[in-house]
């Protein structure tokens, strides 16, 4: 939050015309951030409320975007590990040629010839047991998701404060141009009375030359105050992502004077208890805490043994094998004699004659590709036990630094929050500042503003040098130029309390 002070300086100082001294050294204020996006074809037409500017920029804005992606990586990586709980399941498959003297890969026959060989296998393998560094590894990531969505809405909320605090500075100088552009009137007036006076005798010629010189300064003013417009609105156009400043207007709101508020009164620890629930960057803080914790556990789970369960099943196929297979039958049938029982009981042929009919020949042909599939099925199962004893230390290391992380991840969240309750007290403190610097100038410009009319009525009557009379001018001149600048600097530092507080930023 501490830029958004910068800012604000910026806001202070850097649009100031108030009189000729102040406008030759006022610095253009560089954007609140670079300008980030890709171009757009065409400006929007309109003049520009700050709720549209702000839209707008959160819809363009690169750094947004780039948040936007770094959370969908960390979705990702949420999503692979809670994948990682499931089996994992593989199918492969291979084919090869083997020439000359070569072991069978099915046979494992050494062979002269050459062979084509399949293989195809599936494998299936899931983690019983691993110290609950699976589910300690969802838990972590879960959480650094949830951290990374909040870095979104703290980039949009930075982001909505830079093109507000871009709208204000474009408001205050317009209203510096408008000012500025009285003042010349006024002092043209002048120089034509003076010319008047002159003619008529009333007043010496060194009068006319004061107040001509008077003209030239306010006008030098009115250019000094336009070339600030111009860099305010251009700052506003490149925080927004637009092609163009050309043809760029905003919607000036009805800005209530700080004198019509209450005076503030500071409450920084009611403020920083409500911001501290609120703030995105405070919850992310506690949410990376939580993750470092859960990189603890994921690396004490090293300690304790690591127990899996696989499954596969193979089957491959090999040219060189062979098959008996009956292809054909013999030429010849045979005839067999039948026997019948003889006088002593031994048998002895009869007339008779059995016709044995033709046998197969069986032959050795190559094994078929889906007959070896079938043939050559394998299946196993298996357990796997994995106990950790010696290994570098790197267990006992790894815990060591996931230990130093959860303190500085503790350090970092301690020191957001001390960051946020500095921006708050100086919030408060600059805001009351302010609002009391407001009241104070505004006095001195309703005592300067008499003081000059009392004096333009002498120098019209010929009683007052043109010296004396621009010095009178000039003072009135400066007054109303801190009054300008501590109004809007209440009213920015005002938004700044209400962000903190939960309110919508809106002018």
């Amino acid at each position: 939050m501490k830029r958004f002070y910068w800012l604000l300086m910026s806001v202070s100082a850097g649009l100031l015309a108030d009189g000729s001294a102040r406008a030759q050294t006022t610095t253009p204020t560089a954007p609140a951030q670079p300008p980030a996006g890709t171009l757009r074809a065409a400006t929007p037409t309109g003049p520009w409320t700050l709720q549209r500017a702000i839209d707008y920029a959160l819809q363009n804005n690169l750094t947004v975007r780039q948040q936007q992606l770094t959370s969908e990586l960390q979705n990702a990586t949420l999503r692979q590990s809670r994948a990682a709980l499931l089996p994992s399941a593989n199918i492969s498959g291979t084919q090869a040629w083997n020439y000359g003297t070569s072991l069978d890969p099915l046979t494992n026959d050494f062979v002269s010839q050459t062979i084509r060989s399949n293989n195809f296998s599936a494998n299936s393998q899931v983690t019983l047991f691993s110290g609950f560094q699976l589910r300690n590894t969802v838990k972590r990531n879960a959480l650094d998701s949830q951290a990374s969505g909040l870095d979104i809405e703290k980039s949009r909320n930075d982001l909505a404060l830079n093109v507000a605090s871009a709208f204000l500075q474009l408001v205050l100088a317009e209203e510096l141009v408008r000012t500025n552009e009285v003042r010349v009137s006024s002092t043209q007036a002048q120089v034509e009375r003076t010319q008047k006076l002159l003619r008529a005798g009333s007043i010496p010629e060194s009068n006319l030359l004061d107040i001509q010189a008077q003209l030239a300064s306010d006008e030098l003013n009115v250019i000094t105050a336009q070339n600030q417009r111009d860099l305010a609105r251009l700052s506003l156009t490149q925080l927004l992502n637009l092609p163009s400043p050309t043809g760029f207007q905003i919607e000036v709101p009805p800005l209530a004077d700080p004198d019509d508020e209450p005076l503030l009164e500071a409450d920084p620890d009611g403020t920083y208890q409500t911001a501290q629930s609120l703030l995105p960057e405070i919850k992310a803080a506690d949410l990376r805490v939580r993750s470092a914790q859960s990189s603890l556990d994921i690396a004490r789970g090293g300690y304790y043994p690591r127990l899996a369960f696989g499954a596969g099943i193979f089957t491959g196929f090999s040219s060189s094998r062979l098959a008996r297979v009956f292809n054909g039958d013999s030429t010849d049938a045979v005839a067999v004699p039948v026997f019948q029982p003889g006088t002593a009981g031994q048998p002895v042929p009869s007339q008779y004659f059995l016709l044995q009919p033709k046998q197969a020949i069986p032959e050795l042909l190559p094994s078929s590709f889906s007959s070896q599939l079938k043939d050559n099925l394998g299946k196993s199962l298996q357990f796997s036990l994995q106990i950790p004893i010696l290994n570098g230390l790197q267990i006992r290391t790894g815990v060591q630094r996931a230990q130093i992380n959860i303190q500085q991840q503790e350090l970092r969240a301690e020191q957001t929050r001390l960051q946020l309750r500095q921006s708050i007290q100086q919030a408060y403190a600059d805001a009351i500042a302010a609002q009391r610097r407001y009241l104070s100038s505004r006095r001195q410009v309703e005592a300067l503003t008499t003081a000059y009319r009392n004096a333009e009525i002498r120098f019209n009557n010929g009683l007052l040098n043109g010296t004396e009379f621009n010095i009178a001018k000039n003072n009135l001149t400066a007054a109303e130029s801190t009054m300008i600048q501590a109004k809007y600097e209440f009213i920015f530092r005002r938004k700044v309390l209400d962000f903190y507080q939960g309110r919508p930023i809106q002018l």
